[in-house]
Formats: C-alpha cells, structure tokens, sequence
C-alpha cells in the first residue's frame, strides 16, 4: 500500500520532465527565415483547424453529457452503485465531460509541440545531421507523450478520489466509467476529423503533384503542400494524442473495475490493505513513467546508422527498467495481500513481451530493411495493379502474427492470472481477470516512449517537407528522408503497439461489461460462476436468434464506419485534386516559379471537409451500439461488443500494415537505394515503378492514417459505451 503515492508523483514527475523537454526543443535553433515562414504557415493552419474542429466536438460533447446523466438519473439502480439515480446522473456526466476535456487537451498538446519541433529538426538536419535531428525530433515527441500519460493517470486517480474511492472503493471504478466514455467520445471525432484533413491532404498532393506534374514531394509548386503538411500534425498529432489518451484511461478504469471482486473478497476476510486490488494497476503505469524517462534521455544516434537502432536502444532500456519496477510494485503492494506476488509479476511480464512482440511484427512488415516492403516494390515493376494486390496480401498477413501474440498474452496471463491465491490459501475471486490486467498494464508502462516514437513520426515528415520548400539543398533533404522512412515505421509501430494494447483491453472491458451487468441485473440472468456472492454473467448464447443477430452487427458496424470514413477521404481528396489542377492550369507561373500557389484554398478545401465529413461516421459509432441495447438487450449487446471488438482488431491491424508497408515501399524507390535482385538496374524517382509506388501509398494513406487509427477508438468507444448504458440494456 505504501507505493500509492508514486501515482501522483509519477503525473507531476511526467509534467515537469515535459516542461523541460519543451525548454531543450524550443531553445534550439530555428533555421533560415525560409524555414521560419514555412513553419509559421503550418502552425497558423493547424490552430485554425483545431479551433474549428473543437467548437464543434465541444457542443456535440456538452449534449451527450446533458442526455447521458438525464438518462442514467431515470434508469440507473441505487442498491448497486451505492448513489442515488441524480447522484448517478451527474456524476457520469461530470466524469464524462472531465473525460472529453483532458482528452482535447492531450490532442491540443500532441499538435502544439510538433508544429514547433519540426522547423527545429528541420534546422538541426541542416546544422548538425542525424544525431541531433534525431534527438529534437524524439524530445519533441515526448512531450506529447509524457503530458498524455501523465493526464491519463492523474485523471483517472483524481476523479477516483473525488467521487470518494478512499471510502467506497468497490463502487467507485463503476461511477467513473463516464471519464472513459467522454475521452473515447472526444478522440473518435478528433481521430476522424484530423484523419479526414490529412489524407484528403496527402492524396492530392501526391497523385496531381508526383504522378501528374513529376515534381518532387513536398515541392512549393504543389497547392496542397501546406494543407499536407498541416494535415500530418491535427491527424497524426492530436488525433493521435487523443486517441491514446482515451485508450490509458479506459483500460485504468477497466484494470480498476476488475480489481473489485478480489477487493472485496479480501476485505470480507479481513486480509490488510484491501484497496490495493483496485490502485495496483495505478502503481505499475507510474513506474512506467520513470523507466521511459531514463530510455527517452539515453538515445544517442550515430551518423553513420540506420536511426531506427538509437530508438530502439532507448526503448529497451525503458523496458528493462519497466521489469524492475513491475518486481518492486508486485512484491511491495502484494506482498501482504496475496501468498505468491510471482504470478501477478509473470501476468505483467506477458504484457511488456507483447509490447515488445508488436515492436518487432510492425518492423518486420513495415521496415524497408525485410522482405514484405521488398516484395512490393518488386511487385510495383509490373504497375499499380500488382503493387495493391502485393501490399493487399501483406496487410492480410498481418492479422496472423497479431492474433498469435494477442491470443498467447491473454491465455498466459489468464492462466497465471488464476494461480494466485490469498495468504489463507483461498482462490482469489476474477483472478484470471486480473492478471490480463495486470498485463495491460504492463503493456502499458512505455506507453509515453512509444507516444514520443509515434510523433517522431510526422515531425521527421514535417521537417522534410520544410527542408524541400526551404530549398535547403539535397544534402539535407538526404538527411530528412532518412528520418522520414524511419518515420513511417515508428507510426506503423504506434498503431500496432495500439492494437495490440487494444486486443488485451478488449477482453478485460468485456468482462467489466458482463460484470456490470450483473451487478445491475442482481443475479436474474443465467450464470455461471461466482463473483464474490453472487452470481457472474458469463453465457453468450449465440443460439439464441437476438443474440446470433448482435453478433452479425458488431461485425457489420466495423465495415461500415470504415466504409464510411474511407469514402470521406475519397470526396475530399477528389475535391483537393480538382483545386490542384485547376491552380496549375489557371496559373501557369507556378510551374516556372513565376507565380505562388493559393495554399490557402487548398487549407481552407480539407478543413471545411474534415469538421463535415467527421459527423455521421462519428454518430454511427455512438448510436448503433446504443440502439442494438436498447431492441436486442444486455446478452445480444455482449455478443456485440465481442465480434465488433475481434473484427475491429483484425481489419484495423490489416490497414495498419498494409498502408504502413505501401508507404515504405515508394520511400525505399525514392531513396534509390532498392537494386532489382540479379540485376544492376537500380529504382528511383520518376520511373514507371515510382508512379505505381505512389499509387500504391495514395490507396494505403486512408488506410494507415484514416480507417485503422479511427477504429482503434472505435474499439475502446463499445467497450465504454456499453459499460456506462448498460442500466439501458437490462
């Protein structure tokens, strides 16, 4: 019990080694006044969208609170929250709109510091190469990842003690669900919006600017360069940030709700310091925070190494770290409470080996160093058509290992999860349960490095494009696409790294789930089990027709909001590549330099699109969860929630990858460092293999940074959902 206190140390640890980071970024040098302009445009659009897109979030937000708390006032149970339905009402609310608030700011922070570091690494690879490009890049990065967590655990920790976990500790985790509900409600339409914004962005870009006009990425010619270049930073970086705020915070609360059975059972028997069941999960995530500062600060590349090798070394020395924290955590809070603290250790050992698992499936398919990008750029030979069917199979590929390291870490963490015991020798009730929390939470102890690495990414793309409207010269240019290409994997490892976080919390939500219900339900439905005294909701009879019918449309729903958001970009790519060409015709100046592009009009095109098109996908994902409860019940939205959570996992890792390899794959032609096996002739820019490349990376854009990442949030967004109108389901 005596490590409680790390977890608001952790948070302001987290928040003051941040404050730092951004002194070292933001005290760097800032480039030539070509940079400086450049960079002043991007901030100028990325805040104006962001202004936009949040009014709108915050309205939708403030009426989802109103209708949640009036519907949980009428419908929720007393006896089994321990509160009044108004108390219920309110609180949920509260805890929702505290939930969304954080959530936006985690987006906002994400945005703000990249927009600064990239003309910063832009300046560094002109100044110093790769080694300190590399570091302003990452410690930009890791600003929005430590402010992220440390929001998460001091948001979570904050609203469990105020709505009064020091004292009702087994009701609580039920009441603050709300907190999940309005973060995953807030990142869905930022991921959605910002999504939207960059890809339409991208796809004009490249196809009018690289295939049409065979001017090079990035190029001051292109109209929608600027428009790209903002898109990078309010989808990768805030939607980003938020999105992996939501996920934290949700799987916190899940971890906590599933530490309540032992909580009190260990109570009843009289065993010390029972609470420690539900803060543990708290305890491991701030001992993360600590590991990943030391691996954050020991990254030192070299000049002559792929810069991949420096954040990996960073990575590991934040996982071995990790592993000394989670012995000191298992021993010293569980010492007492449970007779082997190994197993709880063990569980949390499955969750860091499949983070590390995740780490090397997405380089392995993603990195232009291994033979599935090889293979497509082979396959981009023979045109475009056989570059999608190559980068099609990869990405379906990728499902296989995934499901492997998912399925092993939830079977092993169960199964040592189910060996602990209290010191009296008594089985320690959803013991299973809690060892694949304990092994989230392991998983995620270096969430903030692996949030650094993910804005590494379009810091390093961002810097690049600076570099080449700059006109800084090829040299540099050279040192920015290597950041660039490594980049692309650190972004493709984020989502997997995600999804894979994703899958283990997917299985603890959906038992949260059946144990609410439950709960609310008192024993009247069939169950199975025990869970504490009484009776623990564990059939899904798919036999039955309304839940057969569930099932099929939690399956359905995953296809058709990325059906949804897929066709979004399609629109307002199309509409951007219409402005694009209409620029280059109507001013034939741009192409001989005589003439300035109109970006604003290209800025202004994928804004107004991404706040419109980001509704109606975003109210799919709200309402059918809610509607199928609601007509069908509470075992029908379990079967739900269980097929859409897998067909989600498994169509968001197929994207991920297939996009992420897609993109490596025209990087590794544009670099020219890819020779034809058995062969002399080597590919580059311009040939009739880089133009299927880029047709390549233009279908994989809305894959990788529309679809994939929006269902990661759509994932976590059920399982919350579910959690907090189950009263409505019953």
């Amino acid at each position: 019990m005596g490590l409680v206190w790390l977890v608001p140390a952790g948070g302001i640890a987290a928040i003051l080694f941040a404050f730092y980071l951004v002194r070292d970024v933001l005290g760097r040098d800032k480039g030539t006044p070509a940079m400086q302009d450049i960079s002043d445009r991007i901030v100028e659009g990325a805040n104006a969208f962001l202004k936009r897109q949040y009014i709108t979030i915050a309205g939708l937000a403030i009426v989802a609170a109103i209708g949640l708390g009036v519907l949980l006032a009428f419908l929720s149970d007393p006896e089994s929250t321990g509160v009044t339905q108004i108390g219920m009402g309110w609180r949920t609310a509260v805890a929702f709109l505290v939930g969304a608030f954080c959530s936006g700011l985690a987006g906002y922070i994400g945005m703000y510091v990249a927009v600064r570091a990239n003309l910063r690494t832009a300046a560094a690879a002109a100044r110093g190469g790769v080694r300190e490009a590399v570091a302003v890049a990452l410690r930009g990065g890791a600003v929005s990842g430590f402010l992220i967590v440390a929001l998460s655990l001091l948001g979570v920790a904050a609203i469990f003690y105020a709505y009064g976990g020091a004292s009702k500790t087994d009701a609580v985790p039920f009441l603050i669900v709300g907190f999940g509900f309005g973060a995953s409600f807030v990142a869905l339409f930022a991921q959605l919006g910002g999504g939207i914004y960059t890809k339409a962005a991208d796809m004009g870009a490249d196809l009018v600017g690289k295939v049409e006009a065979g001017i090079p990425e990035d190029d001051a010619r292109n109209a929608a360069v600027i428009a790209d270049l903002v898109g990078d930073n309010v989808g990768d970086c805030a939607g980003r940030g938020a999105d992996l705020f939501e996920s934290t915070a949700a799987e916190n609360i899940g971890a906590m709700i599933l530490g309540v059975a032992a909580f009190v059972a260990a109570k009843k028997a009289g065993l010390p310091h029972p609470e420690v069941w539900v803060l543990f999960p708290l305890v491991i995530r701030s001992f993360g925070i600590f590991a990943t500062m030391a691996g954050i600060m020991s990254v030192r590349a070299k000049e002559d190494e792929n810069p991949m090798n420096a954040l990996n070394r960073g990575y590991f020395l934040s996982v071995l770290l990790s592993v000394g924290g989670l012995a000191i955590a298992s021993w010293v809070m569980l010492g007492d409470v449970v007779s082997q603290p190994v197993w709880l250790f063990l569980a949390g050992l499955v969750g860091i080996g499949t983070s590390i698992a995740f780490v090397f499936i997405t380089q392995y398919y993603t990195e232009v160093r291994y033979g599935p990008v090889r293979d497509i750029v082979k396959a981009s030979r023979t045109g475009p058509a056989t570059n999608i069917v190559a980068g099609t199979a990869v990405g379906f590929e990728t499902t296989f290992a995934s499901a492997v390291a998912i399925g092993v870490a939830i079977w092993a963490s169960y199964t040592l999860g189910n060996q602990i015991t209290f010191p009296n020798g008594d089985a320690v009730p959803n013991g299973g349960l809690f060892g694949t929390a304990v092994a989230t939470m392991g998983m995620l102890m270096t969430a903030a490095y692996i949030l650094a690495m993910d804005t590494f990414g379009p810091i390093t793309d961002n810097a690049n494009g600076i570099v080449e409207m700059s006109g800084a010269g090829p040299q540099v240019r050279h040192v920015t696409d290597r950041l660039d290409a490594v980049g692309n994997t650190t972004k493709a490892l984020t989502k997997g790294y995600a999804i894979g976080s994703a899958g283990l919390a997917a299985f603890l939500l959906f038992n949260a789930y059946l144990e609410e219900v439950e709960k609310l339900s008192a024993g009247t439905l069939e169950s199975v089990g025990t869970l504490g005294e009484v009776g623990y909701f564990l059939v899904v009879n798919l036999a039955k027709p309304e839940v057969f019918i569930g099932a099929l449309l939690g399956g359905m729903l995953v296809y058709l909001f990325s059906a949804m958001t897929m066709r979004a970009v399609g629109r307002t790519a199309g509409a951007v590549i219409d402005e694009v060409r209409r620029q280059f015709r109507e001013m034939p100046g741009i192409m001989l330099g005589t003439q300035r592009p109109d970006y604003a009009r290209c800025v202004d095109i994928t804004a107004r699109a991404g706040l419109r098109e980001m509704i109606l996908p975003g109210l799919l994902a709200v309402s059918v969860p809610i509607i199928v409860g609601v007509v069908l019940r509470a075992e029908a939205m379990a079967s739900f929630l269980m097929v859409g959570t897998i067909g989600g996992i498994l169509l968001a890792t197929y994207m991920n990858n297939a996009g992420g390899a897609w993109d490596n794959a025209k990087k590794l032609v544009e670099t020219g460092e890819y020779t034809v096996p058995g062969t002399t002739e080597v590919l580059k820019k311009g040939s009739a293999t880089h133009a299927a490349a880029v047709v390549g990376d233009t279908v994989g854009d809305p894959f990788k940074d529309t679809a994939g990442p929006s269902l990661h949030v759509l994932i976590k967004l059920l399982s919350t959902i579910t959690l907090v109108m189950a009263p409505l389901f019953l």
